[in-house]
């Protein structure tokens, strides 16, 4: 099914369009942004569509990943040189001049050296530059369940070392990863739930390695479960949001503003949810949030991408999206 609809083009493409959407409305409130913007339902694509960091690291990690699929069974260590290459160089870039968030710039500065990784992961954060950017881990076609949620967890734990950004990480891949296999929307929350409580005690040392004794926890498994019980926690928020959806009301009202990875997680699927077979609608919510709504937007295009596929945005939008060419490529590889 995934091949049919193209799902890794249609993630892909999607989540660099809500990026792109919700680049101009990020620091604002709502007001601001109906008095920029008009009426939500109605917010146009930004001419020229340039796109955030949230973007720039997606292929970041989709470059790294593929990288290290080329060279064979997909392992932490394998993974981890060209991965940390690629954010080292995503730091330098010139391009890097979007509003990066503190933690990546911190993290990935202390990655350019060769000092152990789980040094320069940021042990106390859960931003959302976490999960921002993890879609590719649910799109790369023929990885194991550990394999993509070893993946999911170790490139958020290179920045974002804290457990709930390593399970929110992981959830948000893993959400991806239903959806492109053709996963019905109505029942998406309840696997994810379901996914957590199955995950709480695990820790990935293969991949992790000595990670959690950056930390004040006792055990790897008390470290990790941390994370996945605020995951579960916010899930818990967007099930009772569902039941009873405002779609005119700020979504953030209900889920969070998404600064932190499992709201970014929660307050997207609640977009997406929202309208799972109208995926515009899906972005212009996102964007129009008091809350980080290009990251909103943009983990919301991942999830209707994947759900749709390639043909749930229009050409008009998909044609003038910065960084189009690589996108397509890497959707095309993965759909291939």
């Amino acid at each position: 099914m995934t091949t049919a609809k193209q799902a890794a083009t249609g993630s892909l493409v999607g989540l660099a369009l809500g990026d792109a959407l919700g680049f101009p409305t990020e620091f604002n409130d709502v007001p601001s942004i109906l008095s920029k913007c008009g009426p939500w339902r109605e917010m146009k694509l930004p001419e020229p569509a340039f796109v955030t960091d949230d973007t720039q690291m997606t292929l970041a990690l989709g470059r790294a990943l593929r990288t290290a699929m080329e060279r064979g069974q997909l392992v932490g260590s394998q993974l981890l040189r060209p991965l940390r290459a690629e954010f080292v160089d995503w730091y330098h870039s010139p391009d890097n001049n979007r509003a990066p968030g503190r933690t990546c710039l911190v993290a990935c500065r202390k990655l350019d050296g060769d000092r152990p990784w789980q040094e320069a992961s940021q042990i106390d954060s859960k931003g959302c530059g976490a999960n921002m950017r993890v879609a590719p881990v649910g799109l790369a076609p023929g990885l194991s369940a550990d394999q993509r949620a070893g993946t999911a967890q170790l490139q958020s734990a290179l920045t974002h070392g804290h457990p709930t950004a390593l399970a929110a990480s992981d959830l948000t891949a893993h959400a991806v990863h239903l959806l492109a296999q053709g996963a019905e929307p109505t029942g998406l929350v309840g696997r994810l739930r379901s996914y957590a409580y199955e995950n709480r005690g695990r820790y990935h040392e293969r991949w992790l390695g000595n990670l959690w004794t950056y930390s004040h926890d006792p055990t790897p498994e008390a470290f990790i479960a941390r994370g996945w019980d605020e995951c579960l926690q916010i899930l818990e928020r967007l099930a009772a949001a569902l039941r009873s959806p405002e779609p005119e009301l700020d979504p953030c009202l209900a889920t969070g503003d998404g600064w932190i990875a499992e709201e970014a997680l929660a307050t997207s699927l609640l977009c997406f949810l929202m309208f799972p077979g109208d995926p515009l609608t899906a972005l212009r919510r996102a964007a129009c949030t008091r809350g980080d709504s290009d990251s909103l937007a943009c983990l919301t295009g991942a999830f209707a991408g994947a759900h749709l596929g390639a043909d749930a945005w229009p050409d008009e939008w998909a044609e003038r999206i910065e960084y189009g060419e690589e996108l397509l490529a890497l959707g095309a590889l993965w759909d291939a």
